[in-house]
Parts: C-alpha cells; sequence; structure tokens
C-alpha cells in the first residue's frame, strides 16, 4: 500500500482478508385493520418517472462491451528487509536474509545451495486493461513497480505470464505484455471530454475479487492530490484497494481515466477517487511501448507555490506564480540568468499559478529546446529564455533532495551570547568558523540564525538554530543590521509580513514571516 498524501491517499491495491457481513431479513406483518385504504397505491407496470436524458437505466450493457478487455494483475514480489526490521521491533540485522543470486537453487531448509536464507515473498493484486489486440496492458506503475512475477487473470479465466514494456513513477502508469494475439481491447477517448455530472462507469479487481463494476459521476476536474505530473479526475464511483490501474469508462465505453488513487481514513472506499486523464495516459503509454521510457524537460530549479502571504509580503496582492528558491549549479537555469526570488508567471506564453503548473509546462520541453520564461523580478516584468535538459528519474531527485524545509520544525537551544533580537530570531555572521561548524562549502551568503523564540511567528513557520537566511524582502542579507533594516522597511511600507529566503540542509526555501501582531 502507498500513502499518497498526509495518510489518506492510497493506491488502491489489494489488501489479503475480506470482511463479509450477514443481512438479517425483516419480517413482513399484515395491514392493520384499521389501515386508510384510500392513501394505498396501486402497483403498475409503468416506471414511476422516466429517466432525464443521459441518464440510463442500466449500465449492463456498458459492462458486457468492456469488461472483457479489462484484467486482474497478481504480482509476486520479496519483502525488503528494511520493510521486516519496521514490522518485527528489535529484529536483529544478523537475522535479516539477504537476496538469493540467481541461478542459486534452494534446499528443503528453505536455504540455498551457498547457504544464504531465501528472502520470503508477498502477494499483492491490481486492474488493468488491453489497448490492443497484440497484448499491451495499461496498469499503474505502483502495481507492479517492485514485481518478481506478474499473471494477468482475463475474464475467461485465463492466466498469462506478463512482462514489464516501461514504467513512468511521474505519472504513476505502467505497460504490460502478454504473449498472443487477437485480445479484447478498448480505446482512449481523447476529443470528447465528459462534463461534470455525467455518468462513468469503473471496472476492476477489488479486493482481489475480480472483474466488478461500479458506477457514478465525474465530481472534479484539475484535482491536485500532490503528485507532479498530473491534473487528476475526481469520480465518485466507488474505488477500493486493488482497483489501481483499471479503467473509468464513459457511457459510450470509452477510456476517459485510469484509476489510481482514493482519499480515505480506513483505506476504503469514501466515495472520493481519482483517475489519471485519458489524453496524459494516452500520451505516457504510447511514448512508454515506443521506447521504454518517457523523457521530459528540465531547467534545474527548485520551486515553491507564491501564496497568498507571499504576494502581500512583497506588495504584489492578488498575484499567482511559482517562486524560484534555489538553482541547480551549472544547470540550465542558473546559466540563463534566473535568480532566486524570481516569481515565474508563464512559460512560452502559458501562464502558471502554481509550481505544480510550472512543472507540467517545462516538462513538456524536449531536450534543446528553448523555453521562454516570464518572471517578476524587483517588481518588473522579465524574460529569461532557458535551454532545457533532461529531467532526472524521481528516486534521483529524491536522493539530491536534502530537504528539511523549515516547515519542518525543530528544537532549539540558547545562545552563547546576547544578541538583539529580530522577529524572535538572534541572529550571527555567516563567518569562515560558522561555514567549518555547518559544512557549507558553496559561495553562500547570508546570516546564521543563533536562536529562535519560541513564542514567535519565526517559530511556527519552522525556523531553528543553524538557519541560515540569504534573503530578506527581495535583498541579500550577510548581517543582522541588513536583516533588521529589510524588516524596518516592510513594516514602514505597511506590509504585513516580509519575505525571506531559508537555506537549510543544501537547499533554500521562501516563507512570509510576520512583521506585526
Amino acid at each position: 500500500m502507498t500513502s499518497k498524501k498526509n495518510g489518506y491517499l492510497w493506491g488502491a491495491i489489494a489488501g489479503v482478508s475480506i470482511a463479509t457481513a450477514a443481512v438479517a431479513g425483516a419480517g413482513v406483518g399484515k395491514p392493520d385493520a384499521t389501515l386508510d385504504r384510500s392513501m394505498l397505491l396501486k402497483a403498475s407496470t409503468a416506471p414511476i418517472f422516466a429517466p432525464p436524458p443521459g441518464a440510463p437505466l442500466s449500465f449492463a450493457d456498458i459492462f458486457e462491451k468492456v469488461s472483457p478487455a479489462v484484467v486482474s494483475i497478481n504480482v509476486t514480489s520479496k519483502v525488503d528487509a528494511a520493510s521486516l526490521r519496521r514490522q518485527i521491533p528489535g529484529l536483529p540485522f544478523d537475522i535479516v536474509p539477504r537476496g538469493v543470486p540467481d541461478g542459486d537453487d534452494e534446499d528443503e531448509g528453505g536455504k540455498t545451495e551457498k547457504g544464504q536464507p531465501r528472502l520470503p515473498t508477498q502477494q499483492s493484486s491490481g486492474s488493468g486493461f488491453f489497448i490492443s489486440a497484440d497484448g499491451y496492458i495499461v496498469t499503474n506503475n505502483h502495481v507492479v513497480e517492485n514485481a518478481d512475477e506478474i499473471k494477468v487473470v482475463l475474464k475467461d479465466e485465463r492466466e498469462l505470464d506478463a512482462v514489464v514494456v516501461g514504467r513512468d513513477e511521474g505519472t504513476d502508469l505502467a505497460v504490460l505484455k502478454v504473449k498472443g494475439g487477437n485480445f479484447p481491447f478498448v480505446n482512449f477517448e481523447n476529443s470528447a471530454k465528459p462534463r461534470v455530472g455525467d455518468w462513468v462507469i469503473t471496472v476492476g479487481n477489488p479486493f482481489g475479487l475480480g472483474g466488478t463494476a461500479t458506477a457514478g459521476i465525474i465530481s472534479a476536474y484539475g484535482r491536485d492530490i500532490g503528485e507532479t505530473f498530473v491534473d487528476y479526475i475526481q469520480i465518485d464511483a466507488p474505488i477500493n484497494r486493488g482497483n489501481s490501474g483499471g479503467p473509468t469508462f464513459d457511457v459510450y465505453g470509452r477510456v476517459i481515466g485510469v484509476n489510481t488513487a482514493i482519499f480515505s481514513p480506513s483505506g476504503g472506499s469514501v466515495g472520493i477517487g481519482f483517475a489519471i486523464p485519458a489524453d496524459v495516459a494516452d500520451a505516457t503509454t504510447k511514448q512508454l511501448i515506443s521506447g521504454g521510457k518517457i523523457t521530459r524537460g528540465y531547467i534545474g530549479a527548485s520551486i515553491q507555490n507564491f501564496t497568498t502571504e507571499m504576494a502581500d509580503a512583497l506588495d504584489m496582492p492578488g498575484q499567482k506564480g511559482a517562486i524560484v528558491a534555489d538553482l541547480v549549479p551549472g544547470g540550465p537555469s542558473a546559466k540563463a540568468g534566473l535568480m532566486p526570488g524570481d516569481v515565474v508567471v508563464a512559460v512560452n506564453g502559458v501562464t502558471v499559478k502554481t509550481s505544480s503548473e510550472l512543472t507540467r509546462e517545462v516538462a513538456k520541453a524536449r531536450a534543446g529546446d528553448t523555453l521562454r520564461v516570464e518572471v517578476l523580478r524587483d517588481g518588473k516584468r522579465r524574460t529569461v529564455d532557458i535551454r532545457s535538459g533532461v529531467r532526472p528519474t524521481e528516486k534521483e531527485l529524491a536522493a539530491n533532495d536534502n530537504s528539511g524545509s523549515p516547515r519542518s520544525g525543530g528544537g532549539t537551544t540558547g545562545p552563547s551570547v546576547q544578541l538583539p533580537a529580530v522577529l524572535g530570531l538572534k541572529l550571527t555572521p555567516l563567518d569562515e568558523a560558522a561555514r567549518t561548524r555547518l559544512n557549507i562549502d558553496t559561495p553562500l551568503r547570508g546570516v546564521v540564525v543563533d536562536s529562535v523564540d519560541q513564542s514567535s511567528d519565526a517559530a511556527q513557520r519552522g525556523l531553528r538554530k543553524n538557519d541560515v537566511i540569504t534573503v530578506a524582502g527581495g535583498r541579500p542579507v550577510t548581517s543582522a543590521s541588513e536583516f533588521s533594516s529589510a524588516v524596518d522597511a516592510a513594516k514602514k511600507s505597511g506590509r504585513p509580513s516580509i519575505l525571506i529566503g531559508v537555506y537549510r540542509a543544501g537547499r533554500t526555501t521562501f516563507l512570509p514571516l510576520k512583521v506585526s501582531g
């Protein structure tokens, strides 16, 4: 099970237990002799009302048409040793089995010829669907990413071995292939986009039960659930664990989305599900089939949402966009002249209102393409031309992301000397001794946080000892007095807060601090 966001978003991949419930029969007695029979209505063979246009009397015809193309996916994978230690607290390191080299045979005692114990395996299941007669199947990446063996079960109960053609972590999509031909398949619908409120039907493998249909409506488009490259469709058709990778159909039996996540405190359906739109899924799977991997544009910049508080702090009320927090040294943005603190408002003429929108626009580029990036700097609009690179994989980016953002909080210790406090912060120079102590070997300039008043807004925002403040109010700061002057200027201008840049563990983050109240 993969938690998507705050413990409530789950990839809908099946668990191993099935709950059953007994339904009690209700006794029916005779009507009371004094009942006013004038209130009784005679049954009629005609419907009480005619459904409005667009409301089907039944989804049976749709299910009969599309269900043969939907498959159940059963995955066998090895249990990760680290997860074993988490599940069994205190487990000694020396008894956790290591992996078995290829070609080693297991004896009756569960060990290989070399005497190494074999890692236990686990079973999981999901859903998928054929998109071609020659055996290509679409599913979610999280269903098959750690698979050692993949079995695909068709509606006619045939079981086929499948191999992974390609996976994309960015969209959580994967393509499988089975041997054979003349398979029933379905098509993505990219042109006729259903409206919010239109009927949809989902088919999948909830809790390992096999082909199951549920119906509902599209609740919303453009849902951001914390993923980078997808604006999700929200649907209210029940989706449960095991539905991951299954299709969502319109009333014509065309695929309008790929089920991927649910919102649920318990792991079961509460009526809120999310699907990858058909146009994204279609484009991604075609690339995976043709090349086995996805390449995306890259500008080498860390970005954040430019929030309402940030806009007020910079006297830009109502401004939307993405603020540049940091640059990769020698990367495309650094070479082009983009600067930390720039607020990106458009890419190639397309307005961006959030960091996710900026990332998606950049991702559309190919390596070598020129991106015309419009930014606000010092209150003026500028254009920076950036030559796109190739985006690293999500794992490579995660390995290089030493996040520890200021909002993560953390305790502080008292200062060794008495220093004047500004907004609850006591600051010291970033001198050579501090650089050595903090292991900062970059040409970073700023002022070091020596202590934080725990009753201050700075503490609530997560600032802590040894953070380095690099920017305040749109200007670099290298001393406590420069920081204090920037705060005074924000107060005199009547701004409610001041925007600061905070460097921690190799990464800069921007956040607003209240200057009064």
